[in-house]
C-alpha cells in the first residue's frame, strides 16, 4: 500500500532550479548517482566493522548500471547501506538533505561519533536525475531490515512511497528516461561517462555486456554471452603519478568531492615518502562557500586509511585558517579504527598537519610570486580567513604575513601592496609601518588622522577587514618594523618635531590645562598633535585600546566592551584654536570658552565616527553659531 506525499520546503521550485539551472551539463547526473552509491557502500563498510551481521554475507562491493532499451530505463544499483521508510522520506523528500546528519546522529547514539564521518551528498546530486528522466523510481532496503521501500516521483510537487521487496541490502535508482535522453542507454556512452567522471571511484562500476561467445579456437561465434565488466580503473586519482593525470581529470575529481560546478583555482598534488608515507590531493576553490564564516562549517580533507574512507572532514589535518582548502589525504600508517581522541594525540597526524600546511602556504606563495593576478582573485575571496593565522599560528606568522595584501596611500584604488613592498618604500629613519583601519578606502583617505602623515609623504596601509585590528596586534612587527596605528598613541615622527612640540606645549600650557579641566570626565589627557594639519582636533586611543572602527562593529553586533577614555589632540596651527587661545588670554572667564570646548569635543567624536554626547544640544550650539555668523 503506497501513499502520496508532498515534497517539503518548496521542492517544486527548487527542483526547477536544479533541473534547469544548477547543472549545465546533463552528463553530470551519472557522476552524481555513482558518487552517492559509492558513499552508501562506504557507510556499510564502516557499519560492518561495528556489526558484521549488517554485511548479510555480501562484501562484493559494486555499483551496477543496467540500461534497458525496451523499457527506456537506466538503473543505478548498489549494495550499500540502503534506507528505511523514514530515511527515504527525510532524504528524498527534501532538497539538499544529505542524510549524513541522520547517519551521524546514529553514530553518536552508539558513542562512535568520533570514529568516522563519511560522505553523504545525497541531496541535490540525486535530483540531477530529473534532468534526463521524467520519472524516477527508488527501491531500497536498509541493512539489517526485512522490508524494503519504494519511492517514486515525476518531480511535480509530490512523490509516492510504500513497501517493496528487495532481496538484497542496497538501493536501485531507476530512471525513466526522456525521449531526447535515450542516448544514455547506449553502452559506449555509459562507458565514456564512467571513464570521464567516475574512473577514480574506489568501488567497481559494472555493467552486463553482451558479446559473441568465442569457440574453442578463440574465434567469435554466432552464439551470444553476457558478462559483467568493470568500467572504471578504480585507481584513486591521488595515488596516481602527476604525469598520468590531465587537468580535466583533476577538475572532475574536485567537482566530485565538493559538488562545486566551477573548476578549482589551484591544485596541490603530493606524495610523502620516508619514515612516514602519505599522499594528498588538495584544491583551493575559486569562490568561498557561503557558510564558511559559520561555526558549524565542516573543514578538513577527507581522510583515507588503506583505501577506506575514515572521515569526511578531518579537521586535525588543517589549521582553521586554511579551512577553505578541499581534498583528500591518505595514509597507510594510521589504524582503521582511529578516533578523534587518538588523532589529537597522534604524532603522525602532527607530522602530516605540518607538511600539509607548509605545502599549502608554499603553493600560495608561489601563486603570489608567479601568478599575481590569480593570487589577487584568491585573496579577495579568502584573504580574511588566511589572516586568522596571524593570530592563531605563532610559528607561521611571518610566512602568512608574506601572503597578506593591503591597499595603501601609495596604491591606486583597488590595487594592493605587500608588507615587504611597503618596507622597501619606507623613508630613511622610519621605524614604524603605519596603518589605519577603516570600512573603505574613501573613508580612510578622508580621516583627519591621516593628515600629518600623508602631507609629509609617509605611506599608510589601509586595512578594511573587521579582524585586522586583532591580527595586526598579534603580528606586532614585520621584518623588525613595528606596526603603528595612526589613531593610537603619540605620533612624533622626528626628534626635531618632538622638541618643537614640547616647546609649543609649554607656551600653550594654560589653555591646554583649561581644556583638560573642562573635559576631565570625558578625556584622559589633552595635548598638542603631530598628526593634524587641516582639522582642529581629534581623539586618540591608547596603544592597547580598541580601534574606533572595531568599536563601531562591536556596537553593531551588540557585544559588550569597556571603552577607555581617549586623549584629545589639538592642532595648534588651526585658526580656530589660535582664536580660542586669544579669547582665553583676553578673558579667562568668558562663558563662550566652555561652550566652544564642548563643541570641539563633539566635533572630535564626529570625526572618529561616533555621535556627540548630546546630539540635541550640539545641534542648538551649531545653530547659534550659524546665526551669529549670518549677523
Amino acid at each position: 500500500m503506497s501513499q502520496t506525499m508532498e515534497f517539503k520546503t518548496e521542492v517544486s521550485k527548487l527542483l526547477d532550479i536544479v533541473i534547469h539551472s544548477l547543472y549545465s551539463n546533463k552528463d553530470i547526473f551519472l557522476r552524481e548517482l555513482i558518487s552517492n552509491a559509492s558513499d552508501a557502500v562506504d557507510k556499510i563498510r564502516y557499519e560492518g566493522l561495528l556489526d558484521q551481521s549488517k554485511y548479510e554475507n555480501d562484501t562484493d562491493w559494486k555499483i551496477k548500471l543496467t540500461p534497458n532499451k525496451s523499457a527506456g530505463t537506466l538503473t543505478v544499483s548498489d549494495n550499500g547501506i540502503g534506507m528505511d521508510y523514514d530515511e527515504v522520506i527525510n532524504t528524498l523528500g527534501t532538497i539538499a538533505n544529505s542524510g549524513t546528519k541522520e547517519f551521524m546522529k546514529m553514530l553518536e547514539e552508539k558513542n562512535a561519533k568520533d570514529a568516522v564521518e563519511l560522505i553523504g551528498q545525497f541531496g541535490v546530486g540525486f535530483y540531477s536525475a530529473f534532468m534526463v528522466a521524467d520519472k524516477v523510481t527508488v527501491i531500497t532496503r536498509k541493512a539489517g531490515q526485512e522490508k524494503g521501500v519504494k519511492w517514486e516521483s515525476q518531480a511535480a510537487g509530490t512523490f509516492e512511497i510504500g513497501e517493496a521487496v528487495r532481496a538484497n541490502r542496497g538501493t536501485d535508482i531507476i530512471l525513466h528516461l526522456k525521449e531526447d535522453d535515450k542516448k544514455y542507454l547506449d553502452e559506449w556512452t555509459l562507458r565514456d561517462l564512467v571513464s570521464k567522471y567516475s574512473d577514480y571511484i574506489e568501488h567497481p562500476v559494472v555493467m552486463d555486456i553482451e558479446r559473441p561467445k568465442k569457440d574453442e579456437e578463440g574465434k567469435p561465434s554466432e552464439e551470444k554471452e553476457i558478462k559483467e565488466e568493470v568500467l572504471n580503473s578504480r585507481k584513486a586519482i591521488w595515488l596516481r603519478n602527476k604525469s598520468e593525470i590531465t587537468e580535466e581529470e583533476y577538475n572532475d575529481f574536485y567537482k566530485h568531492i565538493t559538488h562545486d560546478y566551477s573548476d578549482p583555482l589551484k591544485t596541490i598534488h603530493f606524495k610523502v615518502e620516508g619514515t612516514h608515507e602519505f599522499a594528498g590531493l588538495l584544491y583551493i576553490p575559486k569562490m568561498k562557500p557561503f557558510d564558511i564564516i559559520y561555526k558549524e562549517y565542516k573543514s578538513g580533507p577527507m581522510l583515507y586509511v588503506k583505501r577506506v574512507q575514515i572521515m569526511e572532514h578531518c579537521e586535525e589535518l588543517f589549521p582553521p585558517y586554511l579551512r577553505f582548502v578541499k581534498g583528500v589525504v591518505e595514509s597507510n600508517d594510521l589504524p582503521l579504527n582511529i578516533s578523534r581522541e587518538i588523532l589529537q594525540n597522534n604524532k603522525l597526524i602532527e607530522v602530516m598537519r605540518k607538511n600539509i600546511t607548509k605545502r599549502v602556504l608554499d603553493a600560495l606563495s608561489d601563486m603570489k610570486n608567479k601568478e599575481y593576478d590569480l593570487y589577487v582573485s584568491f585573496y579577495k575571496e579568502f584573504g580574511r580567513i588566511l589572516k586568522e593565522g596571524l593570530h592563531f599560528e605563532y610559528d607561521k606568522k611571518e610566512n602568512i604575513a608574506d601572503l597578506v595584501l593591503a591597499e595603501s596611500t601609495a596604491t591606486e584604488d583597488g590595487k594592493y601592496t605587500t608588507f615587504a613592498e611597503y618596507i622597501s618604500r619606507m623613508k630613511e629613519g622610519q621605524n614604524d609601518i603605519y596603518y589605519i583601519l577603516s570600512a573603505s578606502r574613501a573613508e580612510a583617505m578622508a580621516s583627519p588622522y591621516m593628515e600629518g602623515l600623508t602631507n609629509k609623504g609617509y605611506e599608510v596601509l589601509i586595512l578594511t577587514d573587521d579582524i585586522d585590528d586583532i591580527v595586526i596586534s598579534a603580528l606586532n612587527e614585520y621584518k623588525g618594523k613595528q606596526f603603528k596605528s595612526v589613531v593610537k598613541g603619540d605620533m612624533n615622527l622626528t626628534d626635531e618635531e618632538k622638541a618643537a612640540k614640547e616647546k609649543k606645549t609649554e607656551e600653550l600650557s594654560s589653555i591646554l590645562g583649561f581644556i583638560k579641566e573642562q573635559l576631565k570626565d570625558k578625556v584622559a589627557d589633552v595635548r598638542l598633535s603631530s598628526r593634524l594639519t587641516d582639522s582642529p582636533v581629534c581623539l586618540v586611543r591608547g596603544e592597547t585600546d580598541f580601534d574606533p572602527h572595531i568599536e563601531q562593529i562591536m556596537k553593531a553586533m551588540g557585544q559588550a566592551y569597556m571603552a577607555a577614555k581617549r586623549t584629545m589632540e589639538i592642532n595648534a596651527e588651526h585658526p580656530l584654536f589660535i582664536k580660542l587661545n586669544e579669547v582665553f588670554n583676553a578673558d579667562k572667564e568668558n562663558p563662550v570658552l566652555k561652550e566652544y570646548v564642548d563643541l570641539l569635543y563633539d566635533e572630535a567624536l564626529i570625526l572618529e565616527g561616533a555621535k556627540p554626547v548630546d546630539a540635541g544640544l550640539f545641534a542648538k550650539r551649531v545653530a547659534s553659531l550659524m546665526i551669529k555668523g549670518l549677523e
